[in-house]
């Protein structure tokens, strides 16, 4: 019945949410964001706001406010390109494909037939073949997301690199000219006090000119930066203002008459109320004839200080440490990109030429690989510092004592937090960043630390702020002690501070969270050998285990769901023992037997090793049917369905080679055999093969139709399938099944940099642009512990338990 009301339950909270208080709804079910197949590389580096460029080089997806996100293409943001021979304006052209009503006096409407969009992120490359003018520009776009590197890494810029060719048998001035309007094409454009200024910034003999676009409201001003770097050859000139909304035929002719702007001195006045200004930078050079010459040019923006939507903090960004929160870093910014994007390319390049260049690997992995991770930037990611006056005390309370690396790492590497979708606004949504913790662990684990001791803090403090749930229609703690929160908070509340935003469920109930959290702690250890880490999770680990421990309420080993959607497929009801959490707690077990040998802490060790001998034959007796392992043991039409994610994990111990020998907890050949009836029946008997492996399938070949989650597949859990087929042996298995989730969002659906969480056979798609897909880096830790690398084995006991 609760399930059958809360369709009515959902919409009242809804119109009370955005219609009488204005605020927007953590998940908005009734105002989707529509797919927009335009999408290309996003700007910026980690947790300073990101800008996304198209495909097609528009300017049409802004998140400069955490984790708020405007869909929103500004036409005046543009390339332009001048052509002059002998003193001659031979060519000038916008270099958009665009027809717009606005800035008539401007020549639009590029034909595309001569551009070409290539991505590989952080980086994309634009080719433009100007028609009949025998010159070739290349526009090579730079963001600085560098593994392990926790500076360069959170600054909140982009190059672009214009390469020109000239094949004519001239010499050719060349002129670029990079307009942009002052905001990100929302009302707030128009509210009024929004200003112009140029700037000369030089430090070390290298000089950088250009733009500040001051964009002053009220809560979370900013400025951005447009500007080109002086070197010989180079000139750089710039106009501080003009009408976006106007023909712009004023800056079209300046640009014509000598392929260079007027460079007016001082700043712009104030915009009214319903005004908006936008300004323009040029750089120009001579190109040879049959020679090259390159332009560089950058953006920046400065939003140092941010409030979520409570407003009752002050943050300031992670780069700010390095560039101040003053507010005046823009040219400081514009600078620094300019003169490091070749070492930040350098670095690039060294982390991805080794997969590149791997002959065994297919294309399209590669590319999936790389561009997936557009989401650690994309995902509504904030980055912050922790305030300097911040004590332990004030982080975890008197109950958290025992984290004392706590404020180290955080002090050090700041807070991390991002969505788990654009659409679904929770912060570090921890069910489903288990998936996409492969990322973060393998290319910033300092991040992945960060947001653990960010977790535990929330274990160890105890919430009692009652709160009404959508679903189950009861009010409940928000946050119960020893249990791990479902996400530390809406960036319209107070993230941090106001944990688990989502409302559907009373998720101190479900059973993967804690599992979830014990995978990661020796996940994060085995791959970091970071003893002070463990050593500080071990109680939270014990604690949360010790919490877990209730939901075995027949004290076979092994817990028990409770009858409805209680974990992180939170529509598909599990009732007994599950093969999905099941699995999880069994893993969870075999790792706390391994942390105690670790740590010597060898009473704890055998009270799990008892638990995982009983929990493990209780496993196999209930849910292995000779082929796979069963949906659930409770004798539902559907207990026997063939879940994808069955073997989750066994994908966590494979990772932590914890998968043979005396750890072995799943019998090898019965994993294998699950597998290879996943792959047989969820991947080819779906779709003919092309499109994943579907969430649930019944053994006749026919999807399960139980819930909304069965019969579709997700990409984030297609890809840890993936992983742990390769682990199994089945390479060629895990990347077919893989492929056919790349072929279907990147090629076929046109969801390019907007991964969603799941689709169905029939292009129906749910969650545009979400955490999940993240996973795809367990398949790259998979094929390099097949190629033969893996940490040194922890001997025991190697970290004392009391120092």
């Amino acid at each position: 019945l609760s399930y059958l009301s809360f369709p009515c339950r959902y919409f009242r909270w809804w119109f009370k949410k955005t219609r009488i208080e204005k605020k927007s709804a953590f998940i908005d079910l009734l105002c989707a964001v529509p797919l927009q197949q335009i999408y290309g590389c996003p700007l910026g580096g980690i947790g300073g706001g990101t800008i996304t460029r198209g495909w097609r080089g528009e300017f049409c997806r802004w998140q400069l406010n955490p984790g708020i996100y405007h869909y929103e293409t500004v036409i005046a943001d543009q390339f332009t390109v001048c052509l002059r021979c002998k003193g001659q304006t031979v060519y000038q052209q916008v270099l958009s494909v665009e027809r717009p009503s606005t800035l008539q006096g401007w020549n639009w409407g590029y034909c595309g037939h001569y551009a070409f969009y290539h991505a590989l992120y952080p980086r994309a490359w634009m080719v433009y073949e100007l028609p009949g003018q025998n010159v070739v520009l290349t526009c090579r776009q730079v963001s600085p997301v560098i593994p392990h590197d926790y500076k360069d890494s959170s600054l909140p810029v982009g190059v672009f690199i214009w390469e020109v060719e000239n094949g004519r048998d001239e010499d050719v001035d060349v002129s670029i000219m990079f307009s942009l309007q002052n905001g990100m094409g929302t009302k707030e454009d128009r509210s009024g006090g929004h200003w112009n200024e140029p700037f000369v910034f030089e430090k070390e003999g290298e000089r950088v000119a250009g733009v500040l676009l001051h964009h002053c409201t009220r809560v979370n001003p900013f400025t951005l930066a447009i500007s080109a770097r002086e070197k010989a050859g180079t000139g750089v000139t710039h106009l501080t203002a003009f009408n976006p909304a106007g023909s712009g035929r004023e800056v079209w002719q300046d640009l014509l008459q000598d392929g260079r702007l007027d460079s007016p001195t001082g700043k712009s006045s104030p915009t009214e109320k319903g005004e908006v200004t936008a300004a323009a930078v040029c750089a120009s050079c001579r190109v040879p004839a049959q020679g090259h010459k390159t332009l560089e040019l950058a953006l920046a923006w400065d939003m140092p200080c941010v409030h979520f939507g409570s407003k009752e903090k002050l943050h300031l960004r992670r780069y700010t440490r390095f560039f101040g929160s003053g507010g005046n870093a823009a040219p400081a910014l514009s600078h620094y990109a300019l003169t490091h994007y070749e070492e930040w390319e350098r670095k690039i390049d060294a982390w991805q030429k080794p997969i590149l260049e791997n002959s065994q690997l297919p294309s399209w992995y590669k590319s999936a690989l790389f561009n997936e991770l557009y989401f650690v930037t994309d995902g509504g990611t904030i980055w912050v510092e922790l305030p300097p006056d911040c004590r332990a005390e004030d982080l975890q309370g008197q109950a958290g004592a025992g984290l004392s690396h706590l404020l180290p790492v955080l002090r050090e590497y700041g807070r991390f937090a991002y969505l788990e979708g654009q659409e679904y606004r929770m912060y570090n949504t921890y069910d489903v960043h288990f998936y996409a913790s492969f990322a973060l662990i393998m290319l910033w684990p300092k991040l992945q630390i960060s947001l653990q001791y960010d977790i535990a803090v929330t274990v160890v403090n105890e919430d009692v702020q009652p709160r009404q749930y959508l679903m189950c229609g009861q009010t409940a703690q928000v946050k119960l002690k020893n249990v791990v929160p479902h996400d530390i908070g809406d960036p319209g509340d107070e993230p941090w501070q106001h944990v688990n935003a989502y409302l559907m469920h009373d998720t101190a109930d479900w059973k993967d969270l804690n599992l979830k959290f014990v995978l990661q702690v020796y996940r994060d250890y085995y791959l970091t050998r970071d003893s002070l880490y463990l050593r500080d999770m071990w109680p939270v680990c014990q604690a949360v285990m010790e919490s877990e421990l209730k939901f075995d309420t027949d004290n076979d080993g092994l817990i028990e769901n409770g009858g409805f959607a209680d974990q992180t497929y939170d529509a598909w009801v599990v009732n007994g023992a599950s093969a999905y959490c099941g699995g999880l707690w069994l893993a969870a077990v075999c790792m706390m037997c391994k942390m105690a040998e670790v740590l010597g802490d060898a009473e704890t060790q055998q009270k799990y090793m008892d638990i995982l001998k009983k929990g493990k034959e209780a496993f196999e007796r209930m849910l292995w049917n000779g082929k796979y392992y069963n949906y659930d043991s409770s004798g539902s039409d559907t207990s026997s369905s063939i879940m994808s994610d069955q073997c989750a994990g066994q994908w966590f111990l494979g990772a932590c080679g914890l998968d043979q020998g005396e750890f072995e907890v799943f019998p090898k050949s019965h994993v294998v055999s699950a597998l290879k009836t996943i792959f047989e029946k969820n991947v080819m008997s779906f779709a003919g093969g092309t499109m994943g492996a579907v969430n649930g399938m019944r053994p006749d070949g026919v999807p399960d139709t139980s819930s909304v989650q069965s019969n579709e597949v997700w990409i984030g859990v297609v890809y840890a399938l993936a992983a742990t087929m390769i682990q199994e042996g089945l390479v060629e298995e895990g990347f077919r099944t893989a492929e056919g989730c790349y072929r279907t969002v990147w090629e076929r659906l046109g969801m390019a940099f907007q991964t969603p969480e799941a689709y169905r056979e029939k292009k129906v798609y749910r969650s545009l642009a979400y955490m999940r897909p993240l996973s795809i880096w367990s398949m790259q830790l998979a094929l390099e512990r097949r190629a033969g690398w893996a940490p040194a084995p922890a001997q025991p006991p190697q970290v004392p338990i009391h120092p």
